[in-house]
């Protein structure tokens, strides 16, 4: 599959950042925890990390405590914007290092640049979808130190828990709002995530494959919904109940709707806009179940993935 780059995020303005970050979420620190033990089972060091696809600098921020040196980069200047302005600082409280820089580039273009063999960790958070990885793997083995590691995480779409009143009617609903209202704007990189990464390239699936990373140290993790015997997902952060405010903020980040509003800028802000539409059929689905006014709220959950690779010491 030719690579398609993305254009979305990459364009957000500053304002676009800020409510991205206000709507997102982070990550459970057991997720950060289980990487930093693992990076360190296998001799990686705790100097340096490199979140790729840094958005508002949120993974950035998660694993800050554990390393000494902190950088984010993305290509968006308008992400970048946003986490410069929410900050943050290492364990030696150094502030975070947020650059504008690509995956391929991994701040080759920056000054000074990103050395070679002079980071431990490299991380993309919900991010790797969007990258070209027959440049992003070639770049990483230069950058990675000995023996560091790449993780990699992301999550699919929510589903509707049975506790949840009306559940299944709300998850046709959800249903019809992503594969019929938001379909034209689906770009490959969500297609992707919807895999769980089953096809996201890796060093030894990519064109010209990259022989510095260790294919037999490679973990896949996942975390399913229909896995009720796994331990709790750090990544999604397992159940969670949120009113139809935090759904309609949360929903309207997503790259999709982005896409779906530039090309409807007449409907935004008006009950005409499809992530209000579905608000209203959550709300109408609830009432119909007996949910009093004011009191809607859903509860739900997403499955995740870990990829973890290691370049040979």
């Amino acid at each position: 599959m030719a690579f398609t780059p993305e254009t979305t995020f990459k364009s957000y303005k500053p304002e676009q950042g800020a409510a991205y970050a206000q709507a997102r979420t982070g990550y459970n620190t057991d997720l950060y925890q289980y990487i930093v033990d693992n990076h360190t089972s296998t001799g990686g060091g705790l100097d340096t990390v490199l979140d790729v696809g840094t958005g508002p600098g949120i993974a950035a921020r998660g694993l800050a405590p554990h390393f000494a040196h902190v950088i984010g980069i993305d290509a968006s200047e308008g992400m970048i914007s946003t986490a410069r302005s929410i900050g943050g600082v290492s364990s030696t409280s150094e502030p975070i290092r947020y650059e504008v820089s690509g995956a391929e580039e991994l701040g080759s273009n920056l000054t000074p640049p990103i050395p070679d063999s002079g980071v431990d960790l490299i991380t993309a958070a919900t991010a790797a979808h969007w990258f070209d990885m027959s440049g992003f793997w070639p770049r990483a083995a230069q950058v990675l130190k000995p023996g560091g590691t790449v993780a990699i995480w992301t999550m699919t779409a929510l589903y509707i828990h049975p506790s949840t009143p009306n559940h299944a009617a709300i998850q046709e609903a959800l249903d019809r709002f992503r594969y019929e209202d938001l379909k034209s704007y689906h770009a490959p990189g969500n297609l992707i995530t919807r895999g769980l990464y089953v096809d996201l390239p890796l060093p030894w699936t990519i064109e010209q494959p990259v022989p510095e990373f260790d294919q037999s140290t490679f973990i896949r993790k996942e975390w399913r919904k229909d896995r009720f015997d796994s331990e709790p997902d750090p990544i999604g952060r397992g159940l969670q109940t949120v009113n139809l405010d935090q759904f309609e903020k949360r929903f309207g980040t997503s790259s999709a709707v982005t896409r779906w509003r530039e090309a409807h800028p007449d409907a935004v802000g008006t009950e005409n806009e499809v992530v209000r539409k579905l608000r209203r059929e959550i709300e109408r689905l609830l009432h119909e179940a007996g949910v009093e006014k004011g009191k809607e709220e859903i509860t739900g959950g997403v499955e995740s993935v870990l990829l973890i690779v290691k370049k040979k010491a």
